[in-house]
């Protein structure tokens, strides 16, 4: 699509040099849902990875679309927890937009394709170069309505993005993160200023314009599943007391955790606590 035609998202105009040509693959529509952008680290914690899935994973459900850059940590995190919410995602390219950058994600990139939106203003067959990914980032930043910085370093892509964004008048969520975690030393510097601190999924919904869908009792099919649901009944619990109620081991127990939390039935509080919704 180029800057003339009628679906050209009109978001972008208001970038100092918007693209004047975006390639895609997938659907344009995938954008007419509010976008929100989700950034951060390729060296991402465990922390910062469940906290984006269940970010990310809330939003999808109430009918946002997720912005990120299919890089590996927190991009892939954004991407994959849209995608099991059934929702929409949008993958901008610091490559062109049939390459699957970085190669690992090339499941990722074809499941994105077929069921959101690949764009990127760079030639079909381009490989990424040294500012390809800066002038990917404002590409992100200018189609979100919102974006969102989990664990970002200092002098990362994402702190620029959310600096684009601040520049363009959007708004720009911060998780806050470990005071000793290099990975959130540049996102804890973000909270000095007028950004937002994000400490659970319905501030995200909140600041994107978006209410948190209406949940029914959830009624798992998988034993593990129903185990931590009804040991959820009495009150929250860490990993480890939880564990302890179910008597699963750590990885079943997890795995059952995550699939609860993407359904949205649970969330886990930046405490470490795992509770209800």
């Amino acid at each position: 699509m180029t800057d003339l035609d009628v679906d050209y998202p009109a978001a972008l105009r208001e970038l100092e040099h918007p693209p004047a040509v975006l390639w895609h693959r997938g659907e344009r529509s995938t954008l007419h849902a509010p976008v929100v952008a989700i950034v951060g680290t390729r060296r991402s914690t465990s922390y910062g990875e469940r906290v984006t899935r269940q970010i990310a994973g809330a939003l999808a459900r109430a009918g946002a679309c997720i912005v990120s850059g299919m890089a590996v940590g927190i991009d892939a995190a954004a991407h994959t927890a849209a995608l099991e919410a059934n929702g929409a995602t949008v993958a901008v390219l610091g490559t062109g937009a049939d390459v699957a950058y970085p190669r690992a994600h090339v499941a990722l990139h074809r499941t994105i394709a077929s069921r959101g939106l690949v764009m990127s203003e760079l030639e079909p067959g381009a490989h990424s170069n040294g500012g390809s990914f800066p002038r990917r980032n404002r590409i992100i930043a200018g189609l979100a309505v919102l974006t969102i910085v989990v664990e970002a370093p200092f002098k990362s892509g994402a702190l620029r993005t959310a600096s684009i964004a601040d520049d363009l008048g959007r708004a720009v969520g911060v998780v806050p993160g470990p005071i000793d975690s290099p990975q959130s030393a540049g996102s804890n510097g973000l909270l000095h200023g007028t950004n937002h601190p994000i400490t659970c999924a319905d501030d995200a919904l909140m600041l994107a314009g978006l209410a948190p869908q209406s949940r029914g009792e959830p009624l798992p099919d998988d034993p593990a599943e129903i185990r931590v649901w009804e040991a959820l009944r009495t009150g929250a619990a860490t990993l480890d007391e939880l564990c302890t109620r179910v008597g699963l081991p750590v990885q079943q127990c997890l795995t059952a955790i995550t699939a609860l939390e993407l359904r949205g039935a649970i969330e886990c509080a930046l405490t470490g606590e795992i509770r209800r919704r």
